[in-house]
C-alpha cells in the first residue's frame, strides 16, 4: 500500500514557476515508477510526465517537454514536478500516481496508486 500527497498548487501568474511535490508513505517507493497527470474543468485526465523507479527513466507529454522537468528523491520518498514557463491551458488539478514496476506509462491504468491533487491555477 502506498500513499500519496501532493502539494505545492496555488495560483500563479502565467510565465512563471512553481514546484509541486508529492510524498509517499507505505513500502518500497523506490519499486514504483511515479507519473503526474493533471485534469483541466471540464476535461479528462491527461498525463502529464512519468519517471522510472531510479529516475533515469522520463517520458514527457509533448505539451509539457521544454517547460516541465520531473525528480524523485528515493531517500525521501518523495517526486517532484518542476513547472516553468506556465501557461493559462496548464490549469487544472495535478496528481500523482504510482505503478508498481520499473517505467512509467502514459495509461492512467497502469497506475495503481494516486493521490488526491493539488490545484493549479495560472492567470493571463
Amino acid at each position: 500500500q502506498v500513499q500519496l500527497v501532493e502539494s505545492g498548487g496555488r495560483l500563479v501568474q502565467a510565465g512563471g514557476s512553481l514546484r509541486l511535490s508529492c510524498a509517499a508513505s507505505g513500502r518500497a517507493f523506490s519499486s514504483y515508477a511515479m507519473g503526474w497527470f493533471r485534469q483541466a474543468p471540464g476535461k479528462e485526465r491527461e498525463f502529464v510526465v512519468a519517471i522510472s523507479w531510479s529516475g533515469g527513466s522520463n517520458n514527457y507529454a509533448d505539451s509539457v517537454k521544454g517547460r516541465f522537468t520531473i525528480s524523485r528523491d528515493n531517500a525521501k520518498n518523495t517526486v517532484y514536478l518542476q513547472m516553468n514557463s506556465l501557461k493559462p491551458e496548464d490549469t487544472a488539478v495535478y496528481y500523482c500516481a504510482a505503478a508498481l514496476g520499473a517505467y512509467g506509462s502514459s495509461r492512467p491504468q497502469q497506475y495503481t496508486y494516486w493521490g488526491q491533487g493539488t490545484r493549479v491555477t495560472v492567470s493571463s
